[in-house]
């Protein structure tokens, strides 16, 4: 500090009165300076916190909602297996598994999963997977992101389209995004039924993004999350006559 006051004010060694009024005014500029910095350092390490990773071996670290969960070892990792347990005349938008001591606003998700369908499945059932965020205490409302496996070696283009999806409950079901919206929630990603994939989701604000196989670009975003902004938890997601497996969660937070 003193050198730097040297450098500023020549006279600082030797001050006369009005020297002394200059060398304080330049004290206090630089403790506000120094002051300012700390605040800054402290509010950015606030908002990006450390990542906190949950290795999905525990069926009671779950908040089960007409799923079915146990522990497994699927091709190589341990596992939570969750089968879709709605019944067949309910909502598909109910089946989830919150994961519980989660809760972020802004942040991201990254997860390794896989779906595919129960045997005697329908043929109109793709292996619906994914995950649920902002998930609010009674899960009546949430943000959503999931991948329709056997969608993505289809050989009909238009179906290879419909292999990500965003959904919004309440109120925001695929199909009525779809029909409003042709194309703009939903995306084309290479995919295989019950094969571990990499998913990882960033959000923040009223903005999201997917991510898919360790991509660097995201396969689908959107701009106008349809809940109100708010902290909540993550949900393992399944829609009907599903077989998933979910592993190697992790979650960071970001931002207020």
């Amino acid at each position: 500090m003193l050198e730097i006051l040297k450098d500023y004010y020549p006279g600082y060694e030797n001050p006369g009165i009005g020297d002394m009024f200059m060398v304080r005014r330049l004290t206090v500029a630089w403790i506000l300076v120094a002051v300012a910095a700390f605040t800054f350092h402290l509010k950015t390490a606030a908002q990006n916190t450390s990542p906190a990773k949950f290795a999905l071996d525990r069926v009671d670290a779950l908040e089960i909602h007409n799923v079915k969960a146990e522990v497994v070892t699927y091709r190589d990792k341990k596992a939570i297996k969750i089968v879709d347990g709605a019944p067949a005349s309910g909502d598909d938008t109910n089946s989830i598994a919150i994961v519980k001591g989660t809760l972020l606003k802004n942040g991201s998700i990254e997860v390794s999963l896989s779906g595919d369908t129960v045997p005697d499945a329908p043929a109109n059932l793709r292996g619906f997977v994914g995950i649920a965020f902002r998930v609010s205490s009674d899960a009546s409302r949430y943000e959503c992101f999931y991948l329709r496996p056997k969608n993505g070696r289809s050989e009909d283009q238009l179906q290879r389209n419909h292999s990500a999806q965003y959904i919004s409950v309440p109120g925001y079901q695929w199909d009525k995004l779809r029909s409003e919206h042709p194309g703009q929630y939903e995306t084309y990603v290479d995919l295989m039924p019950g094969e571990w994939t990499k998913l990882r989701i960033e959000f923040n604000g009223s903005t999201a993004k997917l991510y898919v196989h360790d991509a660097d670009q995201p396969a689908l975003i959107v701009h106008d999350l349809k809940q109100p902004v708010a902290a909540g938890s993550v949900a393992l997601w399944v829609g009907p006559g599903t077989i998933a497996h979910f592993s190697d969660l992790t979650i960071r937070q970001t931002g207020d």
